[in-house]
């Protein structure tokens, strides 16, 4: 049986900095490379047991859990978070057994660790090997949103990684509850209680220490606002896997069925604004300008959503504005979209290409070749055919949950899920060879 390390109750409103927080970041760093080394050997069927008990202590802690979120929604509201905010906080019913059901999503995929990239004989009799790995410990820096602490906790679990969590302290306590979940499964089940922690502190002095700790800490994701990704990015002398901001686009084709991109339009902009896969630009082609513009705007205004574009866009849309170049690049994450009119598929792809953030990008289309030449000349990490740019998401493509969606090409590109957060290593078996 695990030993369970005590954490002491987290002050979500603590201030100042503590003279030993150095010595508490770096117990906190070691107790986690030493529990990634210890899960790293763990089977992937004790790994998906320990999540499914997790997800069951969630269930069975519906009200530890909801009255913590209450206690934290209360405070957010006195910090004066916005609307928007404090709905990613609060916690019901529903969203509980969501987080729970996350778990479980993850635990039945397959275990990454172990398998077999690559194997060949060289002709001296070498067996090489190229075999997944995980990468060790994992600094995860993210906004107040409790379901993303279990999604994280989950994914590394399962990929075999030990994960330090630096939560919004806007949501402590609702975070305090669910990594008590899981750290209990892993307890319970023998895994090394501390592949799961929490930073307990809410001095920010405490994510700067940790970004310098590249000796203990193999990879850091920050997932949040602009301004936290640059920070972790200038400051971070370890790895980083990030996105900085969702510019995603929705191109319609002249070969497009309108009535189709109007409903995915609408639902990439209109299901939820402040989300990073939020559709933020319209490209229209020039020879379905006319029919599809003015009936996607009014689609559009009956969302209170507002539209900036180019003289093409403002002739054929009344209250439209016009747009600049600040339009065209811009994460707008409300009722708000850029728009422009442009004469040819390769237009479209420039205009993407320009203006992009290489998140997620969709064309609309009912001929092949121009989907085939838009998926592969747009730069992006994900490319959406006649669907949603909603859809890029961990559990929505299969992945069982993210841990964020990377939009670098180095080491992982898109939703990151748990063949994500693993590397590999060479293992060559031989019979007493020696080189010559």
């Amino acid at each position: 049986m695990a030993t369970t390390t005590p954490i002491p109750t987290p002050s979500p409103g603590q201030t100042g900095t503590d003279p030993d927080l150095p010595s508490l970041c770096r117990a906190l760093a070691e107790r986690a490379v030493r529990a990634a080394r210890e899960l790293a050997a763990v089977p992937g069927a004790r790994k998906a047991a320990c999540l499914c008990d997790a997800a069951a202590r969630i269930r069975a802690d519906l009200a530890g859990i909801l009255a913590a979120n209450a206690l934290d929604t209360v405070a957010a509201e006195a910090m004066g978070l916005s609307v928007a905010a404090i709905d990613r906080l609060r916690l019901d019913r529903a969203r509980i057994e969501g987080i729970a059901a996350g778990l479980e999503a993850v635990a039945v995929q397959p275990d990454p660790v172990g398998e077999v990239l690559e194997e060949r004989v060289r002709p001296n009799g070498l067996c090489v090997r190229k075999v997944r790995v995980p990468l060790g410990v994992v600094l995860f820096i993210y906004e107040s949103r409790p379901n993303v602490t279990a999604d994280a906790a989950a994914v590394a679990v399962a990929s075999g990684n030990a994960i330090i969590l630096r939560g919004g302290k806007e949501a402590a306590r609702s975070s305090r509850r669910l990594v008590d979940a899981c750290r209990a499964a892993l307890d319970a089940g023998g895994l090394p209680v501390d592949a799961v922690q929490l930073v307990e502190t809410a001095d920010r002095d405490a994510v700067g220490i940790l970004l310098g700790m590249a000796d203990a800490i193999d990879v850091v994701i920050p997932r949040g606002g602009e301004e936290l990704v640059r920070r972790v990015t200038a400051e971070a002398r370890m790895p980083v896997l990030k996105h900085f901001t969702g510019n995603c686009h929705v191109y319609v084709d002249t070969a497009a069925d309108l009535a189709m991109a109007r409903t995915i339009l609408v639902n990439a902009k209109c299901q939820r604004m402040g989300v990073c896969n939020a559709a933020e630009s319209l490209v229209v082609h020039r020879a379905v300008a006319e029919a599809f513009l003015p009936a996607v705007a009014a689609d559009l205004a009956a969302h209170g959503v507002e539209i900036a574009g180019d003289d093409a866009v403002c002739r054929l849309v009344p209250a439209a504005v016009p747009a600049t170049a600040d339009d065209y690049a811009c994460e707008y994450l409300g009722p708000r979209i850029s728009a422009v009119v442009v004469d040819s598929l390769d237009a479209a792809i420039d205009h993407v290409n320009r203006y992009g953030s290489r998140h997620t990008d969709a064309i609309v289309t009912a001929d092949p070749a121009a989907a085939e030449r838009f998926a592969t000349r747009v730069d992006t990490a994900v490319v959406m055919v006649n669907a949603s740019t909603r859809f890029n998401d961990g559990g929505e493509l299969g992945l069982g949950a993210e841990i964020g969606i990377s939009t670098d090409k180095l080491h992982a590109r898109g939703p990151c899920g748990t063949r994500e957060l693993t590397t590999y290593k060479y293992i060559v078996t031989g019979a007493g060879q020696i080189r010559s």
